[in-house]
């Protein structure tokens, strides 16, 4: 992560990048900042980026276009791409912020921040950034302030995406145990773990099916802050934790079945919402769940025709061995509800391809009976740039989830509609919560970027959520 300070002097030694929005274009003073008259290619358009050098000045100025002055969702692209471009320039970079917004801000610092995001790269070449420190020239009195958070919400990112970038021959159950148990004891938060017999001892029966095939042993781990005043929520996560998902017996297709490692997209946003959560030190009372398993292909692995046991009591028909995630976040569903009673619940899970077929790489899939909850999670989005769209939750679905052997079947009978039906399976196991909310995840927690060869985590669900909370607070 780069080194972020703020300045309230104007140096002309060093880089600078100084952003512009179209709506400022005519007033921006480019003979003081640049030392020449505005370029007449520069628009100012979002992301455009325009590298000027004036032989009166020693080091580089860079025009960054911001678009419309709309809002501040849109900003965290721009600079991460105006430092990612330019990594090897060298020395300090000056990022002109003096009129922005608290909220334009810090999402800028966000950008900045991310921008230094380097994959772990297990190899011996790693790429490193010769820029050594970024200031940013803010002399607004809240921009201290602004900076540790951001810089709090930066870290937790980056946590949830090496997470999602690790191979899964390095992460497991397991290890996915001992990295939030090592981040409870940084952060300040309390974890314990079910795993082995104890899985079946404590009920939690789907999880047990879903990763018994496998020479790695599933875990429950269970996460709690609890602010040391009065909260003034309860908050309950649950992140789909599929450390590998060859889809089981119900095999996958082989053709870039290496990308299921990332099927842990909402374990790992939910480690890094409480990592952030307790580092903020936010007032609420906030319980993670992440069941962890990995769907493998073993002697002793669960079959389509299965009928399993949940920690709800129902009984579960395995239709497709494939359909594995929603039967783990079910106990974690159910365990939530009956053991903390959260006054939200919130899941998030890496869950189906039909959600991707129906909003694609844009945004997430809402589920939610809840108006205002649906309303709140959307607005959150909307800031963040972690965008979510609501999809029905209508009781017209139901029957394509009834089995005539056990009290609901792991897959539709109609292969349409599958993001929703999906969502009424989870619904099944809330306890009918009043509050609660499905996040379907799938194309948005892993994708292409410029900034990586490959796909690549976005850390989707990180920013949404704790803006989320600090509007509970």
């Amino acid at each position: 992560m780069h080194k972020i300070n703020i300045t309230q002097k104007i140096t002309e030694n060093h880089h600078w990048v100084l952003p512009v929005f179209e709506n400022d274009l005519s007033q921006f003073e480019f003979k003081k900042w640049t030392g020449l008259p505005q370029p007449n290619e520069f628009k100012a358009e979002i992301g455009e980026i325009n590298t000027l050098i004036h032989p009166g000045f020693e080091k580089k100025r860079w025009l960054l276009g911001l678009g419309k002055r709309n809002g501040a969702e849109q900003l965290i692209q721009p600079f991460r791409k105006v430092i990612y471009q330019n990594l090897k320039v060298g020395g300090k970079m000056v990022v002109k912020a003096d009129l922005f917004t608290e909220e334009q801000l810090e999402v800028c610092m966000i950008g900045l921040l991310m921008s230094g995001y380097q994959i772990k790269a297990i190899k011996k070449d790693k790429q490193e950034s010769e820029i050594k420190t970024i200031e940013i020239y803010a002399p607004q009195a809240f921009a201290k302030n602004i900076l540790q958070k951001a810089v709090t919400i930066a870290k937790a990112c980056f946590s949830a995406m090496d997470l999602v970038n690790m191979p899964s021959n390095y992460k497991t159950p397991q290890y996915l145990s001992e990295y939030v148990k090592s981040a409870g004891q940084e952060q300040g938060f309390d974890v314990r773990v079910i795993k082995g017999a104890a899985l079946q001892k404590n009920k939690l029966h789907a999880l047990h099916e879903v990763g018994k095939g496998s020479e790695n042993e599933p875990a429950f781990i269970i996460m709690e802050y609890k602010a040391a005043k009065k909260p003034v929520a309860k908050i309950g996560l649950v992140g789909k934790g599929i450390t590998f998902d060859t889809g089981g017996i119900s095999l996958k297709n082989p053709t870039n079945m290496h990308y299921m490692k990332s099927d842990m997209a909402g374990a790992a946003a939910v480690i890094g919402v409480m990592q952030a959560a307790a580092e903020l030190k936010l007032p609420i009372h906030l319980i993670g769940i992440v069941p962890a398993a990995e769907n493998a292909v073993g002697s002793k692995a669960y079959r389509p025709g299965d009928i399993i046991q949940s920690y709800s009591g129902k009984t579960i028909e395995v239709i497709d061995t494939d359909a594995e995630g929603r039967l783990v976040l079910a106990d974690g569903l159910a365990y939530m509800t009956k053991n903390y009673s959260p006054d939200y619940l919130i899941d998030l899970a890496t869950l189906t391809g039909s959600c991707i077929a129906t909003l694609g790489y844009t945004a997430a899939g809402l589920f939610t009976q809840n108006e205002e909850l649906a309303s709140e999670l959307y607005q959150s989005g909307r800031i963040t740039g972690e965008k979510n769209w609501r999809l029905p939750l209508w009781d017209d679905y139901k029957s394509q989830m009834q089995s005539d052997m056990a009290d609901i079947k792991n897959l539709s009978s109609l292969p349409v509609a599958g993001a929703i039906t999906a969502a009424k399976f989870l619904e099944a196991f809330t306890e009918n919560h009043s509050a609660w909310a499905h996040l379907d995840i799938a194309g948005v927690s892993f994708t292409d970027s410029e900034y990586l060869k490959s796909r690549s985590a976005t850390a989707y669900g990180v920013r949404l959520l704790t803006h989320w909370m600090l509007g509970k607070c």
